[in-house]
């Protein structure tokens, strides 16, 4: 697999000078593609991407107002996705000073790709000015500039940097959240699910608080609600559990839990089978999932697998099957030694196999 930092290579530089060229005759692009594949090699994805933007600045006219608009013609003339990320970046980069005139070119560019990075450096130069900004945002027609509001303030966004003040406060955000929380748009929703979600590892009680206040009778804002708990009910928070009606005093065995085999290889296949078996003289709520654990250079570490949501009938059995790959990704690096598979039942362990992983 072509690792991601190669969607900036020589053929992206070529289509970018290319489209910035026909922007601005006045951009060579021999001399940009020069100056842009200057050892990339070298370079990580986020390494090529942040280069583009200062290689950009080099071949752009020294007044910000004009690099933004030739950016805005260059963006169109390209594929949508993650190499976009350049212009918003750029924005990021030269344009704090240039406060007005900054935030509409990220309103603009976030329908390419997104401008979720960048507004975090204008939050993180006055949080006031642009949060205020950002609420209305929320009520923009375009549903890419809505997700914006909430995704670029998020407290704790992936490949970013923390919000402390969000983190310490999350009120700040509040009013965005509320105003998203019926959104017709699944890519919007999922952003506020994801916003909550952050919250629950910070303020579990607020974002239960806020949950519970809303009308879970709409569609979307059910939707919102149960994803933003993910995290709570795998943890079988209680309080969570109770949103949804989820049984609260699991009366079920684990039974026939079994591995395909106890020794894997990395690139490996895992198969596990398992039974849940009822105990109980009344239907059950229940949230089946399954929680590897994994040998690590200095501490163990684990991670939740969602299985499947059932209703249990009384003295009744349900089987269940999955298949586990043990391969690296960018997220995650294998080591070997002991691991483990864990059936969870609302939260609850109700059994435990391990294997041994080796890594050639």
């Amino acid at each position: 697999m072509e690792p991601l930092k190669e969607m900036f290579n020589r053929n992206f530089y070529e289509r970018l000078a290319d489209a910035l060229h026909q922007a601005h005759n006045n951009i060579h692009p021999g001399k940009f593609i020069k100056d842009a594949v200057k050892n990339l090699d070298d370079m990580s994805l986020n390494q090529r991407l942040r280069n583009t933007s200062i290689i950009m600045k080099k071949h752009f006219p020294d007044d910000f107002l004009k690099s933004v608009s030739i950016m805005e013609k260059t963006i169109t003339m390209l594929p949508k996705g993650y190499t976009t990320l350049i212009f918003p970046d750029f924005v990021a980069l030269y344009g704090l000073d240039n406060y007005d005139a900054s935030l509409d070119a990220l309103a603009f560019f976030t329908s390419f790709g997104s401008s979720e990075f960048a507004i975090r450096e204008f939050l993180k130069r006055d949080f006031s000015r642009t949060i205020k900004v950002m609420e209305t945002w929320a009520k923009d027609k375009n549903h890419h500039v809505r997700r914006l509001a909430s995704e670029g303030s998020r407290p704790r966004l992936p490949w970013s940097f923390k919000l402390d003040e969000v983190i310490q406060n999350p009120r700040l955000t509040r009013n965005i959240i509320e105003q998203l929380k019926t959104d017709e748009t699944l890519y919007v929703r999922k952003s506020v699910a994801n916003h909550l979600n952050d919250f629950s590892k910070d303020h579990p009680a607020y974002m239960l608080q806020i949950l519970g206040n809303w009308d879970g009778a709409n569609p979307h804002t059910a939707w919102i609600m149960k994803h933003a708990c993910r995290t709570l009910i795998k943890k079988g928070d209680k309080d969570a559990l109770k949103l949804f009606s989820f049984e609260l005093n699991v009366k079920a065995v684990l039974a026939n839990l079994s591995l395909s085999r106890k020794t894997l290889k990395l690139g490996d296949t895992l198969e596990f089978h398992f039974d849940i078996c009822s105990t109980s003289k009344a239907p059950q709520k229940l949230v089946i999932d399954y929680r590897v654990h994994y040998s690590r250079k200095t501490e163990s570490s684990s991670k939740v697998f969602k299985l499947k949501e059932v209703v249990l009938d009384p003295g009744s059995r349900i089987s269940f099957s999955k298949r586990q790959v043990f391969r690296d990704f960018s997220t995650r690096k294998h080591y070997p030694g002991t691991h483990a598979v864990e059936i969870l039942v609302n939260g609850q362990v109700l059994g435990r196999e391990e294997f041994e992983l080796t890594v050639v």
